[in-house]
């Protein structure tokens, strides 16, 4: 599917709002779920809080500034509503690994390991970082953003980020390591 601009999606919103609104939900969905998947671990979870990110989207979206992208503004919805899921459920946000990333075992000092072993080791990993630089890893290794959009997104500055990001990979590998 060809990707369509935000300014696009947006008129069509304001000419037809329930076409427009279809067009938005098909560019973002699939990306607002392995965002709420990664932070819930969990397929029914992840369902049940997009449907109520794209409720809030629905109401909110004639209000829209177009200030930042539509897919800034869905994650933080998404962020949100996941945080607020978490927290009435008494969990800890946590990560998983697509299983595209890690497709064969792998060999970590002197130890084979089997992709789902590398999994778990790498959202165990990142479970033991502060949520702030678990969300900035997350962003931009699993969904490979730069880092002045991450800035968008969160609305930190850009050297804070890098700092965070690498803080967070070294303690990832000191973690890896370890083992």
């Amino acid at each position: 599917m060809q990707k369509i601009a935000d300014k696009d999606l947006l008129d069509q919103f304001k000419v037809n709002p329930q076409v427009g609104f279809k067009l938005i939900v098909n560019a973002f969905q699939e990306r607002v779920y392995w965002q709420i998947r990664r932070m819930t671990r969990n397929h029914e979870h992840a369902e049940d809080i997009m449907q109520n990110v794209f409720i809030k989207a629905w109401k909110a979206l004639p209000n829209f500034k177009a200030e930042s992208a539509i897919y800034s503004w869905l994650y933080r919805i998404a962020y949100n509503e996941t945080i607020t899921f978490l927290n009435k459920e008494n969990k800890n946000p946590t990560l998983t690994l697509d299983d595209s990333i890690i497709e064969s075992g792998a060999n970590v000092n002197g130890k084979d390991f089997s992709s789902e072993e590398i999994s778990e080791i790498l959202m165990n990993a990142i479970a033991t970082l502060p949520e702030k630089q678990a969300q900035i890893f997350q962003l931009k290794y699993f969904e490979d953003l730069k880092y002045q959009e991450i800035s968008d997104l969160l609305g930190t500055s850009v050297g804070g980020l890098k700092a965070s990001y690498h803080i967070a990979v070294k303690k990832i590998e000191t973690f890896i390591q370890a083992l």
